[in-house]
């Protein structure tokens, strides 16, 4: 969709280049959010001149945001081709997987074993919008709440080198799970208040069982492969 006035379409109230927001982050997060909604396949090309145009900004900002968006896994920049939306072979998307859901366990392991009353509260507060907003079908919020939903688990959990890990991780392999995140949302709302329940119940292996099968269950709704472990632990 495009952020400017056209001929062939209605105008928008406010293009990027319009806003009083830091440039460089508005377009990044623009182009993310496409990137991850299925806007902009994996393998497609991102070309500058193309999304200025699109985004109603110069060149420079959609430069940086690209490179932005390389560091985070979700752009690949090559000599004389340019960027393109990057897109992982099955095997490096498998071990991704694997290797997340075994953080994700951990994560949610310790977020049960050293839960704060007052981050559990807010962790609440974010399983309610998202519930909410899966509910009404408000695609456009359901991305940053699942970032926040993780993002205060993580700090529940209370292991700085292991949100660091987590982080890094949900960037490279956002670009598998988004699209399909968006078709599942109330699925995977569900599924983060279960993840909940236990941690609030002080169930840590409860807690780190639901978090792994969690992600195997986004990885199986994206069509990614999964191995016998996987399998099991959607089944246990």
């Amino acid at each position: 969709m495009s952020l400017t006035p056209s001929s062939a379409a209605p105008a928008e109230p406010l293009s990027l280049g319009a806003s009083h927001s830091p440039l460089f982050a508005l377009v990044t997060d623009k182009l993310r959010e496409g990137i991850l909604n299925g806007k902009y396949a994996p393998g497609e090309r991102l070309v500058e001149n193309k999304l200025s145009a699109e985004l109603g900004v110069s060149r420079i900002p959609v430069r940086e945001a690209l490179r932005a968006l390389a560091s985070e896994g979700l752009v690949v920049i090559e000599p004389r081709r340019g960027a393109t939306v990057a897109s992982l072979s099955p095997v490096i998307a498998r071990e991704m997987v694997e290797v997340r859901a075994t953080l994700e366990g951990l994560n949610a392991k310790l977020a049960a074993q050293r839960r704060d009353p007052a981050l559990v509260a807010e962790l609440e507060n974010v399983l309610r919008q998202g519930m909410e907003a899966a509910a009404q079908g408000r695609a456009d919020e359901l991305l940053a709440l699942n970032t926040r939903f993780h993002e205060v688990l993580g700090t529940i959990a209370a292991n700085s080198v292991l949100q660091e890990m987590m982080r890094s991780l949900r960037e490279r392999t956002a670009v598998l799970f988004g699209p399909a995140n968006v078709v599942r949302a109330r699925q995977n709302w569900d599924e983060h208040a279960q993840i909940l329940q236990a941690v609030i119940a002080g169930d840590a292996d409860l807690a780190a069982l639901l978090a792994a099968r969690h992600v195997y269950s986004a990885a199986k709704a994206a069509d990614l492969p999964v191995d016998g472990q996987g399998s099991a632990a959607q089944a246990a």
